[in-house]
């Protein structure tokens, strides 16, 4: 049976069909789910927040999606053992929502950073990740500017040891805290990733590193209930 996969669309969004087609790539079934519905279709494994400009992202990255009626039915799935993507503005719209630590900010040099990034996998324990080696450089495409990752030191030291940074940049862009470019969740179930996996999945974008990623994501399994 093939991965079932939503993909949250928010007015502003404009990596969500870039999704869609990466999973369909992997084999997924993907149902599009606007952002005004108040419930998820059943049987879903994994829930895909996209990168975009949600809202034109006015007030802060992410803090109106957050908001939306779509979100208190991911934040249920997510608490419910339910596995969720967030990538760019997605990660952004996590961390808005209380489903990740910490908070996005500016980059450090006040700029739209727009480049490939070579990014470490710093842990393979995870559902998004096991298909790769740990240590190893892949390259994702990155296109953010408010990627810089903070929290404080007390949740910067649980994320380390409790092994939750998922990939860290080679070079640091964007001025993050420990170089940081995703986190896991503390059941490991929800990744916020501000790198594209979606913009590196097919020969014609330069880059096929993504592939590996959603390949991974084939296995996944719908909590149980949903």
């Amino acid at each position: 049976m093939s991965l079932r996969a939503g993909v949250i669309v928010f007015p502003g969004s404009n990596c969500d069909r870039d999704l869609a087609v990466a999973l369909r790539g992997a084999g997924a079934d993907v149902t599009m789910i606007w952002h005004k519905d108040s419930s998820l279709p059943s049987g879903l494994d994994l829930v895909a927040v996209p990168g975009g400009f949600s809202f034109g992202d006015y007030l802060r990255c992410g803090a109106i999606a957050a908001r939306s009626p779509v979100m208190r039915a991911v934040s249920d799935f997510a608490h419910a053992g339910g596995h969720v993507l967030g990538v760019c503005n997605g990660f952004q719209v996590l961390i808005e929502a209380g489903l990740l630590p910490g908070a996005l900010m500016r980059n450090a040099g006040l700029r739209f950073v727009c480049a490939p990034a070579a990014l470490e996998v710093a842990t393979t324990d995870s559902p998004f990740t096991r298909d790769f080696r740990k240590g190893e450089t892949v390259t994702f495409p990155i296109a953010h500017h408010d990627g810089n990752y903070i929290a404080d030191p007390t949740t910067l030291a649980r994320l380390e040891g409790d092994d939750r940074v998922a990939f860290r940049y080679a070079v640091n862009p964007n001025g993050s805290a420990d170089s940081i470019a995703g986190i896991l969740s503390a059941n490991r179930r929800v990744l916020g990733l501000m790198p594209h996996p979606e913009r590196a999945a097919d020969p014609a974008h330069g880059g096929t590193d993504g592939i590996r990623f959603f390949a991974g994501l084939a296995a996944l399994t719908a909590p149980a209930g949903a």
